[in-house]
């Protein structure tokens, strides 16, 4: 088998399967807010995980809040800073290249009355400058709302560009980064990126489905998206989890110390691909300065899906658009925002790499794109 949708999720890695049986131990097992000595074994392991994290991340203890999903995070930091911050401005600024988890709240919060104002966006990918200072020259912006990385094309923010733009203009603007596919493939380091808010993923850096990460900066004031208990100091209600919590942390462990040496292995594979591609008549849709991570490429006379279904018959997996949207069976939303015509884009698949894929695989892989050429292309 090969698995090029590490986008959409990637396998649980070895160490994080053996953390999982560790941390699932009956020692372990008791409701960390119980104040026997089962109870405080348990939030002591807790907090113990959130300071090793937020280490990790560049960030402060009290900063890190595990969530179950990125989507959570997404959430709770664009509608609860909405919510908290009223009086900051009736106006949001993002790009229409966002993640769903990022444009369906933007379009919750246009029902309630907010005012979101669109970026556009070049060729690339990346939000234009000028369009970005037309929008906060109107006024009135409480949040702007970017993501790091994009996950259908790779394309990477020039985030320091962005965010001084951002407080140049309007500084009481805050900002809400998506890090998710940015995350161990890149160094992020919270305590200088500059974003008062990002969301992490734990399924995309090969931990289990379940645990996600909200930051979110001291001073920074959002209301809950979960009322309950008061678990992680009232900002996310609901009994705590050492063990998706401790499963993030192994992931991010495993990852951050091999960032380097796993983008030069990939960076290979992006090349090879790029240019065995190309001479195969296919069109490159990933910027040349994309994240290496992901390659988004249009072959010439087969429908995204067709080709999808093609590589499977050979035991190939990668993905058409984003897999929150891959049911609904449209046209890629980021491509045709980026002026790609609809009918390439229509034609697009999404490769996408994890550390644990090889060159040997990206080989074996175009020998079955020319299979597949030869076989079911109508001549």
């Amino acid at each position: 088998m090969i698995y090029f949708d590490n986008s959409a999720t990637t396998f649980v890695s070895e160490g994080v399967r053996a953390k999982l049986q560790a941390l699932t131990s009956d020692s372990l097992s008791a409701n960390p807010g119980a104040l026997h000595k089962l109870g405080n074994k348990a939030i002591d392991l807790y907090e113990g995980i959130r300071k090793e994290t937020a280490d990790l991340l560049g960030a402060r203890s009290e900063e890190i809040f595990f969530t179950s999903c990125a989507t959570e995070s997404a959430n709770t930091a664009i509608k609860g800073y909405m919510s908290r911050n009223k009086r900051a401005g009736n106006a949001v600024i993002s790009t229409k290249t966002e993640h769903k988890a990022t444009l369906e709240c933007l379009d919750y919060l246009s029902k309630l009355g907010y005012e979101i104002r669109y970026v556009k966006v070049g060729i690339d990918g990346k939000p234009l400058i000028e369009s970005l200072e037309e929008e906060l020259n109107k006024g009135g912006v409480a949040l702007a709302c970017f993501t790091l990385v994009n996950n259908e094309t790779g394309s990477v923010l020039p985030a320091e560009e962005l965010f001084k733009t951002v407080k140049t203009i309007s500084p009481s603007t805050a900002i809400y980064l998506d890090c998710v596919q940015a995350l161990g493939k890149m160094p992020v380091n919270l305590s200088s990126i500059g974003a008062d808010m990002c969301s992490f993923s734990g399924h995309k850096i090969h931990s289990i489905k379940g645990n996600g990460v909200l930051y979110i900066r001291k001073g920074v004031r959002i209301d809950p998206l979960i009322l309950g208990g008061g678990q992680q100091d009232g900002m996310r209600s609901g009994t705590q989890s050492p063990v998706l919590a401790g499963a993030f942390l192994e992931a991010l462990k495993e990852v951050s110390g091999e960032i380097d040496e796993s983008r030069k292995k990939i960076q290979e594979i992006n090349i090879y691909l790029r240019k065995e591609l190309a001479q195969r008549g296919a069109k490159i849709l990933s910027p040349d300065d994309a994240l290496p991570y992901v390659l988004n490429v249009s072959f010439e006379g087969f429908e995204s899906e067709t080709m999808l279904h093609c590589l499977e018959i050979y035991d190939i997996y990668v993905s058409t658009v984003s897999a929150c949207s891959a049911k609904q069976k449209k046209v890629s939303y980021v491509l045709l925002e980026m002026g790609v015509d609809r009918k390439t884009a229509a034609n697009a698949v999404r490769l996408s790499f994890s550390r644990y894929n090889t060159m040997d695989e990206a080989k074996v892989f175009i020998q079955r794109v020319d299979d597949i050429y030869d076989q079911f292309l109508v001549k």
